[in-house]
């Protein structure tokens, strides 16, 4: 039965694929990136719309991991696809990189000007201003947790006014996140983002567990335990600062699966976890 499932499962993916393709991507700086160091693809961040079938008026912007070296293509458009399934408009992120050069706060930068543009342009999708979440796998989650404690990082000065409306997520989904630059950090994550001799003060800034404060969005964590990369401790640290400081919070550790278990074309509890817990949120 269960690789009847898979099966099913795969050919459901494979027929979303084919008929759902993202709209052309948007240039999130037309002018350049702040700091941009060259004018190139890997300098110009992206988001790519992916409307559903049928709206049912929230969204959510999806941002791939990569150890901050690189896009994981498999965490964007195929879950932008499924989430399209769920009557969710998908926007993917596309941000800038350790690997071409960019430290911390480029990619928050990039991840506060696609929250804004997206709630901006709200009407115009057909979103609900007050329905627009974020979720990240690995790296992806490490910038959704900054983006959602220190968005204030990410400012770019501006005379539009029409860019000083909220970055902050409604919501907030991490993916067997990177979270500590302090315990057990995930080495390559941290080189790309921080440098390799980071002062204190930029370690404690980007562990995201030393920044949870009352008043963050929902946040929907899910990890395994025998992750090899991304130890489970980084999800259990978050978890329990989100509980220290009475953020609501919902934290599932699988005990099977490495490194990027639950990716489309597979069949794994936290997806339908995943949709209750949205439900219970009003995005679904």
């Amino acid at each position: 039965m269960k690789a009847k499932l898979s099966f099913l499962t795969a050919l459901l993916f494979v027929s979303l694929v084919a008929l759902n393709a993202g709209e052309p991507p948007i240039t999130l700086w037309p002018q350049g990136a702040p700091g941009a160091l060259g004018t190139t693809a890997k300098d110009i961040p992206t988001l790519t719309p992916h409307l559903p079938a049928k709206a049912n008026g929230a969204a959510m912007v999806l941002i791939p991991g990569g150890s901050y070296s690189g896009i994981y293509e498999g965490q964007g458009d195929p879950f932008a696809r499924w989430l399209n399934e769920q009557g969710i408009t998908v926007f993917v992120l596309r941000y800038r990189l350790g690997s071409a050069g960019y430290r911390y706060p480029a990619q928050l930068q990039d991840a506060v000007k696609a929250m804004r543009h997206v709630r901006k342009n709200a009407a115009q999708w057909k979103i609900e201003a007050n329905r627009i979440g974020v979720m990240g796998f690995s790296a992806g989650g490490h910038l959704v947790s900054t983006l959602i404690n220190r968005p204030e990082d990410g400012e770019v000065a501006s005379t539009d006014n029409a860019e000083r409306v909220s970055p902050r997520p409604d919501l907030a989904i991490l993916c067997y996140p990177v979270i500590s630059m302090i315990t057990k950090p995930h080495a390559a994550s941290q080189r790309n983002l921080i440098g390799a001799s980071p002062d204190d003060a930029l370690v404690r800034k980007t562990s995201s567990e030393l920044q949870v404060h009352a008043g963050l969005p929902p946040c929907f964590v899910w990890h395994t335990g025998e992750d090899k990369m991304v130890p489970v401790d980084h999800s259990l640290l978050f978890a329990a600062a989100l509980q220290r400081h009475g953020v609501p919070h919902e934290l599932h550790i699988y005990q099977r699966g490495d490194h990027g278990t639950g990716l489309m074309g597979t069949v794994h509890p936290w997806m339908g976890d995943l949709l209750f817990w949205l439900h219970a949120q009003g995005f679904k």
